[in-house]
């Protein structure tokens, strides 16, 4: 038997919403005993460095959410990228793809690729800021830190909700499901920068419980079949703005980043490539040169 080809059918035939729903229910619940044997259990079995957090000890955690959604000491992530023409990573994680956005077109795996319309919700405005730049997609395993940070200064725009479906984004899953982070639920972020948009799209997975952002708290859940998009000032008091390094949300349980530019505007770091580790904070690149 393909035990590769079985698995990504029982992911098509498995209800993705509803086992995910009530994974959901199990993590923000405060169930004594079993959340901590748990959350044991998932530290040996993803082998996590918990010298790493703020709270070493499993038992100060009451629930699974905030455990799996714990902080690090700050200084195990230093803001190497602190030069202004650099970008940081924004997650711990790994590369899964990146490079350029060819014609409205993202690379996903070898044999697939996908519109960046989709993407953003289907408003074709959205990605024109992007149609021929250059993107970068970073895995997020269980055993990673789960919060998402700025990779460079930015005012918030424009959030889109997109419901979807929810398959795993695990590098099994990228290279067989077409149309992959176009077709699961995801929160998109836009901001505006110096040299102009950005964006953070926040791909839901098989298991993903809830995606937050700082300045909203829980997007999803709950979910509906609807898209839906909030727009922000750029100036004034109700202006939102995050520096380099600030935490901009949170997912709950693994998940996946893409992160869209403009057209020459960053130059990735030469060590990047599919599967280099990131760790926030890290060089995940520099500002284009005008020469």
């Amino acid at each position: 038997m393909n035990w590769d080809k079985f698995k990504i059918q029982l992911q098509y035939a498995t209800p993705k919403h509803l086992l995910s729903r009530l994974v959901g229910k199990f993590a923000a619940a405060r169930a004594g005993w079993f959340t901590q044997l748990f959350i044991r259990w998932f530290i040996k079995q993803y082998r996590i460095d918990m010298s790493e957090a703020v709270y070493e000890n499993p038992r100060d955690y009451s629930t699974f959410n905030e455990f799996f959604t714990r902080y690090l000491k700050p200084e195990l992530r230093p803001l190497e990228a602190a030069a202004d023409d650099q970008f940081a990573h924004p997650v711990d994680g790994s590369v899964s793809q990146l490079g350029d956005i060819e014609d409205g077109r993202i690379f996903q795996a070898k044999g697939h690729d996908y519109s960046l319309t989709e993407l953003l919700g289907g408003d074709v405005r959205d990605g024109h800021a992007f149609r021929d730049g250059d993107f970068a997609t970073i895995y997020l395993a269980p055993k990673d830190y789960h919060r998402l940070h700025m990779p460079c200064d930015g005012v918030l725009r424009k959030m889109i909700y997109v419901p979807g479906d929810l398959f795993s984004v695990n590098p099994l899953t990228v290279a067989n499901v077409p149309n992959l982070f176009a077709r699961n639920e995801r929160v998109i972020a836009i901001f505006e920068a110096d040299f102009g948009k950005f964006a953070m799209v926040l791909v839901g997975a098989t298991i993903v419980a809830s995606i937050g952002t700082v300045w909203a708290g829980t997007v999803t859940p709950p979910t509906g079949p609807n898209v839906h998009s909030w727009d922000y000032p750029a100036s004034g008091d109700q202006a939102i703005k995050l520096r380099k390094g600030e935490e901009m949300g949170h997912f709950k349980l693994g998940s996946t980043v893409v992160l869209l530019f403009p057209e020459d505007t960053i130059e990735f770091a030469d060590d990047l490539e599919p599967g280099t580790v990131t760790r926030m904070g890290g060089v995940l690149g520099k500002r284009e040169s005008d020469d």
